[in-house]
């Protein structure tokens, strides 16, 4: 049986993975898990004495078979109980992530199981991300980050790459959540920020908000 703590390194692995082509490097796992990058090293080390991980210095990291597997079913706690939360407790989205950080590491499959069928077998959590089945396959998506459309494409807000409860809290303030149709009207050369609308007002975000924001056209 393995830690919380590395655990938690292996889904933070797998997420990030989720998102981009390649190995994740050590910096993207220091930046999800809030740590240090000297730290993270540390950790990897240890993943890689138990076969969790394939782990090269300076070149990156990638989980391994059963690192995967382990990933996976961490992943799929964590998002059904968000899934739970938001749908059954009404908590906000920017809410959840905290609270399913404990509750993913219950242990008792049958209980995961049947929480899944309770929520109706849902594919995708509150943030718009896919929910692994029991069988370990992840629902594929067809979205692109917001910063990567051209000025004059609209299109639906289907998930954020972010969870974390600030950012979700200025999404709210900005009147952004699941659903809401943008269209992006100007890319400013000088930062890559973008200008946009949203029901009918023109608002102004960052290239940093707008890459978290996937958009399905």
């Amino acid at each position: 049986m393995i830690t919380l703590t590395k655990e938690n390194y292996l889904k933070a692995i797998l997420s990030i993975s989720l998102n981009k082509d390649g190995k994740v490097s050590t910096n993207e796992i220091a930046h999800e898990i809030g740590t240090s990058p000297a730290s993270v090293s540390d950790m990897l080390k240890k993943l890689q004495d138990k076969k969790l991980i394939k782990y090269e210095k300076y070149k990156g990291v990638e989980l391994s078979k059963s690192g995967k597997s382990k990933a996976i079913n961490i992943l799929r706690k964590h998002r059904l109980w968000e899934t739970f939360l938001v749908n059954k407790l009404a908590f906000g989205w920017g809410e959840v992530h905290d609270v399913a950080e404990q509750l993913e590491h219950i242990k008792s499959v049958e209980l995961i199981n049947k929480l899944d069928i309770y929520l109706n077998y849902p594919k995708f959590d509150p943030h718009g991300e896919p929910i692994p089945t029991k069988d370990g396959k992840i629902p594929m998506t067809n979205t692109i980050p917001l910063n990567k459309l051209e000025a004059g494409t609209k299109g639906k807000v289907m998930g954020v790459t972010l969870d974390e409860t600030s950012f979700l809290d200025y999404l709210t303030k900005l009147n952004i959540s699941i659903g809401t149709e943008i269209e992006v009207l100007e890319t400013i050369s000088f930062d890559q920020s973008l200008s946009i609308k949203i029901e009918k007002q023109t608002q102004h975000i960052s290239n940093d908000v707008a890459r978290y924001l996937l958009i399905k056209t």
